[in-house]
């Protein structure tokens, strides 16, 4: 295995720190990154001292951050090998309810935040004609749910533009992957981590009662092992041609078999009606 460089977003916390840890692990040289520099010298701090380890700021949000960044690891560590597209936030809530601000917001960290740092990055990748992009999405990139209108929106442009950039840039030998984890323990559904909506329509009032007291529940009884899904993100990256797409979690695939099922019943239902659209058939 040769050891590799890689760029990790949103390393403060829950799976970032996880696959900051894990990397270092295998002996791989590791830029941990976020918006607070205090954070993340305390969320590494158990690592101790490394040279493999270089802390800087980064808020995706902010393109001229992402060019520092790549800037940074260029001059310490001479090339970068894997960006991981880990920062992200959660936005929760009717889609009435949630303000044009709250969905932008949304939009602006978990689609537009991994386009700069990508977009910063592709030059150097273009240049080694190697490297290998991943994004973390979610079940909720692949699946639409109930007070998820906004997270929803964000993930499956993500996946989307994922699936085209794959497109793009396989000529050059660089690589890219969709992650797309179930629940997992980790301190996402903190409530520093997570803005949900106002109720202001009676007509929601008993569902957001229902969706607010299950995310309080939901937080920190998630089945999924962080330290597992990084583990086994490693292993991926490690593999000569690794998956387009990661479903990550048994909850996940459930989910994903249960899209694929009705996707396939709906192709069913209509294919005479849908076959029968071409010009030529009469």
């Amino acid at each position: 295995m040769s050891k590799k460089v890689w760029i990790i977003t949103g390393a403060s916390r829950g799976m970032g720190t996880e696959f900051v840890k894990a990397a270092l692990a295998e002996g791989h040289q590791v830029v941990a990154t976020g918006r607070d520099i205090n954070k993340l010298i305390k969320s590494t701090k158990t690592i101790g001292d490394n040279e493999n380890l270089l802390i800087a700021k980064l808020d995706v949000t902010n393109p001229l951050d992402a060019t520092e960044v790549i800037k940074l690891t260029l001059d310490r560590f001479g090339k970068i090998d894997v960006l991981l597209n880990n920062a992200g936030n959660f936005f929760g809530g009717f889609f009435e309810e949630l303000t044009q601000q709250q969905i932008e917001k949304q939009i602006e960290t978990n689609l537009y935040g991994p386009m700069n740092v990508t977009r910063a990055i592709l030059p150097v990748m273009r240049a080694a004609r190697t490297g290998h992009i991943i994004s973390i999405s979610s079940l909720a990139g692949l699946v639409g749910f109930e007070y998820n209108a906004a997270y929803n929106a964000s993930k499956f442009a993500l996946e989307g533009w994922m699936e085209a950039l794959h497109h793009d840039i396989a000529p050059f030998g660089i690589k890219t992957t969709i992650v797309e984890p179930g629940f997992f323990r980790t301190g996402f559904l903190d409530p520093e981590s997570r803005t949900l909506a106002e109720p202001t329509i009676n007509d929601y009032a008993k569902r957001n009662e229902h969706y607010q007291n299950f995310w309080k529940e939901m937080n920190g009884t998630q089945e999924g092992d962080p330290g597992k899904l990084a583990k086994g993100l490693l292993e991926i990256t490690n593999q000569d041609n690794p998956p387009i797409r990661w479903i990550a979690g048994a909850d996940a695939i459930g989910g994903a078999e249960q899209k694929v099922h009705d996707l396939q019943e709906q192709i069913k239902a209509y294919r005479e009606l849908s076959i029968s659209l071409s010009l030529n058939d009469e």
